[in-house]
């Protein structure tokens, strides 16, 4: 009879420690999310401005990122001058070269204009 106490004790660790893992999931999500938001923010800047005003290669930018970037994928819309940086499920953000004004971050109407 003991056996089976046991396991129902460690059903109920385990409950308990799964509701843990959740709950810190969701305090930890707004913190992460403004994390995913800046450093998309970031790379679509400095790759934009390396790629269209330093006239490099998009994997050449890549590496004057900063360690720990590497979740952000980025992509180049050559037509629009324009650099798209996403961190899956988190964040995207945009940064535009225009003329006179060098590497500006789209804001969110101008980004859902332009898709």
């Amino acid at each position: 009879m003991q056996g089976g106490s046991g396991r129902g004790r460690v059903k109920w660790v385990l409950l308990a420690l799964a509701l843990l893992l959740v709950a810190a999931i969701i305090y930890a999500l707004p913190a992460m999310r403004a994390y995913s938001q800046t450093g998309a923010a970031y790379s679509a800047r400095v790759v934009c401005s390396c790629r269209y005003i330093g006239g490099r290669g998009l994997d050449d930018c890549e590496k004057d990122l900063e360690p720990g970037m590497e979740i952000v994928s980025l992509s180049e819309a050559g037509n629009a001058k324009r650099i798209d940086a996403t961190v899956p499920l988190m964040a995207s953000e945009s940064a535009e070269y225009r003329q006179g004004w060098g590497c500006v971050l789209m804001t969110d109407k101008q980004r859902e204009a332009v898709r």
